[in-house]
């Protein structure tokens, strides 16, 4: 009773605090909070998403997710190696400065340094050569035959303004870094940073002066972006019309906003899978009374972890059937194979607790396992019911649960043992998984493998299928990649989330299976 009480204080809070709001203002909630309006620091969702209506991109996304000009007006590829894009002109940067081929060089190498999470996808794409004020060369070491995808992946800063604020470099947010790109904000995109509170309230305005490549379609004129951890209380202030828009309503909520007097809801599958990932890198792992081995090294255990997890139950009960189960570690189906769909190996705990004992655990073992609680869709409550699901086999562990800016960074720093994770974006192809996810770490790729397993097949692989031009060689790569990740079960895939939006009525919104709100779409009645 007293929860319930503590729900109503709150709602009817939000409720007082928003019903002053413009009637064209978006009142938008989610369980999460941006990490950083930095762009380049964090390669996180939601992060991406509010700053992609601060800043924008050299290409961009149409209402389909197709490529389209957003700060490049046109390109060409010129040869192998190399592509030419002509920049859009008369774009201004929200201080009034212009915009010219000198912030793209700029914000090309910014995001390629080490402090960045983007710098996968800004490597990739080569060295910028300014031709003239609106005109850049790319020169690339070697072929990328998804270039263009590459170049929707990351924003473009002005280089005056970083300049001038000492924000030449990417925050590190993992080591708690603050600068001034934290929490202010200079693009050219369609809203402009107003405010930033971190975990109380993101506002934006729209930007009078928008000159980009986007089609604004929607009537806001303002963005207030409110964190709100808790299910209930974020239901109960877009029933009370505390919010009007709902990103992340909890599954076990849909039917009943469905049916609420006032209220609609949208959705789809989202272009991302959740699976967890293993330490197979440490010589001792951390979190467990193994001393001495790591238990992960073995494919026996990695493949008794998997086998013991019902995916299926899961996707029923756990997601009340809003998500769909997969044995790929990619995004979207469109990445994978039909015949890689259904998971590698059958869930069969009695064939896990075999593989222990063979793998020398006849009694299993502890481990720590690291879990979200506001960043995936019921991550908590998976990660809750997996966690019953490993003991039945004599895994006991020890759950770790926690918000999302203290989750990524010990995730970072490789402080973790088992750890869940998401994956997905715009991009439907394999690759923009397989370099960050699936290669070792280097300098440019491995980047969020946190499990830190070094396979030489698969790394060959990969770095094979990230420069063939023949779309059938390269398909057949790319297969044989997922293949031998699977084989190896390097991860455990789960499913891919199904995202419901929910909103007021009066609130005109078009779902994305990225996830990706483009408020420009939007419209408050």
């Amino acid at each position: 009773m007293r929860q319930k009480f503590t729900t109503l204080i709150l709602a009817m809070g939000l409720s007082c605090a928003f019903m002053s709001g413009h009637a064209q203002t978006l009142r938008w909630a989610n369980q999460g909070d941006p990490q950083t309006m930095d762009p380049h620091s964090q390669n996180e969702a939601l992060t991406n998403a509010i700053n992609n209506h601060i800043y924008e991109s050299l290409v961009g996304r149409g209402d389909n997710l197709e490529l389209i000009p957003e700060l490049a007006e046109r390109w060409q590829q010129t040869g192998p190696l190399t592509w030419r894009l002509w920049l859009r002109k008369g774009v201004k940067f929200h201080d009034g400065s212009p915009f010219t081929a000198d912030d793209v060089v700029f914000s090309v190498e910014r995001a390629s340094l080490p402090t960045s999470q983007m710098s996968q996808y800004a490597l990739a794409m080569g060295k910028p050569v300014k031709v003239d004020s609106h005109t850049l060369d790319f020169k690339l070491e070697k072929a990328n035959p998804i270039f263009l995808e590459h170049a929707t992946t990351f924003h473009i800063m002005s280089r005056a303004w970083s300049v001038k604020n000492k924000t030449e470099k990417p925050l590190d947010y993992k080591n708690r870094e603050e600068t001034f790109a934290a929490r202010n904000a200079n693009g050219t995109g369609p809203f402009i940073l107003k405010s930033r509170e971190p975990d109380i309230k993101t506002v934006l305005v729209k930007n009078p002066n928008y000159s980009g490549g986007r089609k604004i379609t929607g009537n806001l004129q303002e963005i207030v972006f409110t964190p709100i951890k808790s299910d209930a209380t974020r239901v109960a202030a877009l029933l009370s019309d505390g919010v009007n828009f709902v990103q992340d309503p909890a599954p076990q909520d849909v039917a009943r906003l469905t049916q609420s007097a006032g209220i609609k809801v949208v959705q789809g599958m989202e272009n991302r899978v959740v699976f967890f990932g293993m330490d197979q890198a440490r010589d001792e792992l951390l979190y467990s009374n193994v001393k001495g081995k790591n238990p992960f090294k073995d494919k026996r255990v990695r493949q008794a972890l998997y086998q013991a997890i019902d995916i299926d139950a899961i996707a029923k009960n756990t997601m009340r059937g809003q998500a769909q189960p997969t044995g790929c570690v990619t995004p979207s189906p469109l990445g994978c194979f039909a015949d890689l769909e259904n998971r590698a190996y059958k869930y069969d705990a009695a064939a896990a607790r075999k593989l222990l004992d063979e793998a020398g655990y006849p009694q299993g073992f502890e481990v720590g396992l690291d879990c979200p609680n506001n960043r995936y869709v019921n991550d908590e409550e998976i990660c809750i019911a997996v966690s019953g699901m490993l003991a039945k086999v004599g895994i006991r562990v020890k759950l770790n649960a926690m918000p999302r800016a203290q989750y990524f960074p010990k995730l970072e720093k490789h402080d973790t043992s088992l750890y869940m994770l998401g994956w997905g974006g715009s991009i439907t192809d394999a690759q923009t998984m397989l370099d960050p996810i699936m290669h070792s770490a280097t300098n440019a790729k491995g980047t969020w493998n946190f499990g830190r397993f070094s396979n030489p097949r698969l790394d060959a692989l990969i770095d094979a299928a990230a420069v063939e031009t023949d779309p059938a060689k390269r398909k057949e790569t790319i297969r044989q990649a997922l293949l031998e990740e699977r084989e190896q079960v390097h991860d455990i895939p789960l499913h891919r989330q199904f995202i419901p939006w929910a909103s007021r009525s009066n609130v005109e919104v078009r779902h994305f299976a990225d996830n990706f709100v483009r408020a420009w779409t939007m419209s408050v009645k």
